[in-house]
Order: C-alpha cells, then sequence, then structure tokens
C-alpha cells in the first residue's frame, strides 16, 4: 500500500505535531528578538551616558543596575534631568479610526468586518462602496481611515475587538447569514457568542458538519481561504459501501473530475474494520470537492465530517457549540506560512 494510504489517526497526529513545533520555533524566535533588543538597549544606553557627559566607566566600569546579569532590565529606572527616559519601543498611540498608513480600499471592507479581502474587492468592483461621496470601483484605492467610507449607504468603521469562534457545525444550517427560505443558520447558534459581526472563513455545505471558523479579522481569513497558503482540512467521510484499496490509491496519486486534476495529500481507512468510512487530507478549497471525488469513483456520500481545519479540531466541543480560539491558537494561525503549511 502507497505511504499515503496510512493510519487515520496519523494524519491527526502528524498535524499537531508540526504545530507544536512551530509553536517552539515561535518562542525562540521570539526570546532571541528580546536578547536582541536588551542589547541594543544597553548600547543606547552608554551612547546617551556618552553624549550627556556621563561616563559609564566613571561608575567603576560597572554596568547600570538593570542591566546585570540574569536581571531583566527595567527600561523606566533611568533618569535624565530628573524626567524619566523609556528608551523601549515606543508604542503607537491610539487612534479613533483613522489608521497609522493607507491601505487599500478592499483592505478596509475587510478590517470593517464585512467579509474577506477577496469578496471585499468584490464588492469595490461591483460599485457600492463611497468614499467620501465618491464611488471607488478600484480595489487598490488607499484610503487613511478618516474618511467616510460607505458600503451600500451604510458607513463602516474599523473592527478593533477581533473575534475568532471555532464553532462544530451540525447537520441541516447553512454558512449564510441570512437565508431567503427560512432555513436554519449557522448565526442561530452562536449569537450569544459576540457582539461583533463576524463571518464564517470559507463554506461547509448544508449537510456538512464539523469544523468552521468564524472572524472579522479580514486578513487572517484572506490567508486562510487563498489557494497559495495550501491549508490543510481533513475530513471523515462515510460512504454507501466499502472503498477498495484500488480507488484508494486512485484517490492518492490523483483522479481527473469536470473542473481538472485533483489529488488527496493523505487517505486512509479511519476504521480497518469498517473500510466504507475513509479519512482523507486535502488543501483545495473548491466547491464540494470531497464529495465529487468520491462520486466520481461511483460511491454515494451519506456523511461528511471535517475533523480538522488549519489545525483546529472539534475537540471538547459539541455538535452544534463553540469556543473563542485561545491566544497561543490565534498566535499559531497568524503567523502560518507557505513554507509551514506545504509539504
Amino acid at each position: 500500500m502507497s505511504k499515503k494510504i496510512a493510519g487515520f489517526e496519523k494524519l491527526m497526529g502528524k498535524e499537531l505535531k508540526v504545530a507544536a513545533k512551530k509553536e517552539k520555533f515561535l518562542q525562540d524566535k521570539r526570546q532571541a528578538k528580546a536578547a536582541a533588543r536588551a542589547l541594543g538597549e544597553e548600547m543606547r544606553f552608554k551612547k546617551k551616558m556618552k553624549d550627556t557627559g556621563q561616563s559609564v566607566e566613571s561608575k567603576g566600569k560597572e554596568k547600570p543596575e538593570a542591566y546585570k546579569k540574569n536581571q531583566k532590565p527595567n527600561f523606566k529606572t533611568y533618569k535624565d534631568n530628573n524626567k524619566p527616559t523609556h528608551y523601549s519601543t515606543p508604542t503607537t498611540p491610539k487612534k479613533s479610526s483613522a489608521l497609522a498608513h493607507v491601505i487599500p480600499l478592499n483592505k478596509f471592507v475587510a478590517h470593517a468586518g464585512v467579509c474577506g479581502r477577496r469578496e471585499a474587492a468584490e464588492l469595490v468592483k461591483q460599485g457600492i462602496v463611497t468614499v467620501n461621496g465618491t464611488v471607488i470601483t478600484e480595489p487598490g484605492f488607499k484610503v487613511t481611515g478618516s474618511e467616510k467610507i460607505l458600503l451600500n449607504g451604510k458607513k463602516l468603521f474599523l473592527q478593533h475587538n477581533l473575534v475568532y469562534i471555532l464553532l462544530n457545525k451540525p447537520k441541516d444550517f447553512i454558512t449564510t447569514a441570512k437565508d431567503p427560505q427560512g432555513r436554519k443558520t449557522i448565526f442561530d447558534l452562536i449569537k450569544n457568542a459576540t457582539q461583533e459581526r463576524v463571518y464564517s472563513v470559507g463554506r461547509l455545505d448544508r449537510n456538512t458538519t464539523g469544523v468552521l471558523l468564524l472572524t472579522n479579522d479580514g486578513e487572517l481569513a484572506q490567508k486562510l481561504t487563498h489557494p497559495s497558503f495550501e491549508i490543510k482540512k481533513i475530513y471523515e467521510v462515510k460512504l454507501n459501501k466499502p472503498v477498495i484499496k484500488k480507488d484508494l490509491e486512485a484517490i492518492a496519486s490523483g483522479i481527473t473530475l469536470e473542473d481538472g486534476f485533483i489529488k488527496a495529500d493523505s487517505v486512509a481507512y479511519a476504521d480497518e474494520k469498517d473500510k466504507s468510512i475513509i479519512g482523507i487530507e486535502i488543501h483545495s478549497g473548491k466547491n464540494r470537492i470531497v464529495r465529487r471525488i468520491f462520486e466520481h469513483l461511483g460511491y454515494d456520500v451519506r456523511g461528511l465530517d471535517r475533523v480538522m481545519f488549519a489545525n483546529l479540531t472539534k475537540k471538547n466541543v459539541d455538535r452544534g457549540k463553540w469556543r473563542m480560539l485561545t491566544e497561543k491558537e490565534v498566535r499559531l494561525l497568524k503567523f502560518m506560512n507557505k513554507s509551514f503549511v506545504k509539504k
């Protein structure tokens, strides 16, 4: 059997181990940066003492108390002419609505919690966004945030309170905010989660269950849905009959559908005793891609459950329930890059 047809548990374990290694790498990187900053602060302190005529050597050639071995520097302790001097990196002053620099209009719309950046670009092209009363159809048009920006006549404001919700989506719920047919939506399930306007990162069709991320962080949503990042998803598929080994190998090596060639990153029997249940790892975001793969091979999909998305799992989250992401999880998602997610 091909190496790609490994145990289903290994698919989950591999992703989580990679995430742990990534977190360790980021921690080491932050510690190295902190050490470099401390060294830089010491050098700037010495230069300031020299510029003001206060020789460091005149103090017994001893380092300032804050820089003694095994002590963290307290940059607020140094004084010059009885005025406290803070040598650490200056913080950016808070602004009410204006941005510190110009950004593309579609990015502003996304940061207002309307949708992701790609969807925001389409809204701008449709001519329904105005800046100070002028219709703008160029997504790259630069704004600062101080302008009056309207979408369909409604003023947009930057989202300063970013929210990240992991939902274990149940069956028979759709991922749109409103449905003309009056069907149940996922937003009925999270109505008590936040007052912020959030939207789903990608979609799961009505009959698909499992991990779904909702947020008002347009920049992160753009990253997690952009094809170039190849964000991994793992599904458990329940079929109408056992899957033969030949078909598993075909899925692993790749098949051609009506919209092009597609192959799974990994595929395996989820249960060796019941070969009608399959685990499949795939990064493609094409519409109904998992269902279409098995339908192409003559199988009927009876159940489709997404058990992992971008290293997020539904562990300890019951069907139809939700939880907020932890700071660590958000940090991992934000630092996730192409070299990390690609094989």
